[in-house]
């Protein structure tokens, strides 16, 4: 395409195998469904279900489950063009278990390595990311070489483009922590994490990922700390409190979550992603954006799945309107 994408996210790509019983522990389920997974490629795909031209770069293993991967992103309209095989490391497999309302168990297979954590800079596309509207990285992204430094070439190469007068929506850096990934620990992911929010423009993540980030874990302390780390947007998800975003304007939202019936809460931050992208894009008020990606992660929560699950516009206008 001529066009810049709308959305690339970087990061995490697998499948997800979930149980099709509910409040039953793995060694009793007897049945299971497959799902395309990942968050950084989960929020792609919510994106593209909202209408937007949407990528994803990261790896999978050359192997039945990489090629299911890039054959679900096509089909759910999301271009595959950079998630390229690794042949030293099979596709991460993802299981979970489900006790609704509100634990959901993950254990990831990501061993001896991950092939989205193969990632190397010179296979960017770095005109690709720096003309994007939105790039989106995670935390996860950050945890080893050489994803590491691809994740921080991206991120420099947007802010070049930036300073050169490129027209960028913004630079997204899902928080996303995940200690098990990190053999160093929380501290000196907390470095990683200073160095990667030099270049982004909005910061996302719940109080737990905030906190690594910051060090703090009141929910405006921690907006505050984002933004004199160097971001234009703090969003910090709160759970059944809902969420508060500050931007470096002065303007604030805090807005409450949407009541459903919990099936499985693990892909709401996945589409409450999409849809902050969607608002963001849409250049929606700050409260109008964290309304609606409240609404699109409690639908995505109601559902058994996260990918195949991700709402598109009518479904999230329909709930809004039933709020009100």
């Amino acid at each position: 395409m001529t066009e810049p994408f709308d959305v690339i996210t970087m990061g995490r790509i697998g499948v997800d195998v979930y149980p099709l019983q509910t409040g039953v522990p793995l060694s009793r389920v007897e049945s299971f469904g497959k799902f395309l997974g990942g968050s950084a490629t989960n929020v792609a795909v919510a994106a593209a279900r909202l209408g937007r031209e949407a990528a994803v770069i990261s790896r999978t293993g050359r192997d039945p489950f990489g090629e299911y991967c890039r054959q679900a992103l096509e089909e759910f309209g999301v271009d595959p063009r950079w998630v390229t095989p690794v042949e030293a490391y099979p596709t991460p497999v993802t299981f979970c278990e489900i006790f609704p309302p509100d634990d959901f168990p993950l254990y990831f297979y990501r061993l001896p390595k991950a092939p989205d954590l193969e990632i190397h800079t010179d296979e960017l596309d770095l005109d690709a990311v720096a003309s994007a509207r939105i790039f989106w990285m995670t935390g996860t992204g950050l945890c080893e070489e050489p994803s590491r430094t691809a994740t921080l070439a991206a991120l420099r190469a947007r802010a070049e483009a930036r300073a050169a007068g490129a027209e960028q929506t913004a630079t997204v850096f899902d928080l996303d922590w995940r200690p098990m990934f990190w053999k160093e620990g929380a501290e000196a992911a907390r470095a990683h994490y200073a160095e990667a929010l030099r270049y982004a423009t909005v910061a996302v993540g719940n109080l737990d990922e905030c906190e690594v980030a910051t060090g703090v874990r009141d929910p405006h302390a921690c907006a505050r700390a984002l933004l004199d780390a160097g971001v234009e947007l703090a969003v910090v998800k709160q759970g059944p409190k809902g969420v508060l975003a500050v931007h470096r304007d002065g303007t604030a939202a805090e807005v409450p979550p949407h009541p459903v019936e919990v099936v499985n809460g693990l892909g709401a931050g996945d589409a409450f992603g999409g849809s902050l992208c969607h608002g963001l894009l849409a250049g929606w008020e700050v409260e109008h954006t964290m309304r609606y990606a409240n609404a699109a992660g409690a639908l995505v929560a109601s559902r058994l799945a996260c990918s195949s699950a991700m709402p598109t516009e009518s479904e999230v206008e329909d709930l809004l309107r039933a709020r009100k």
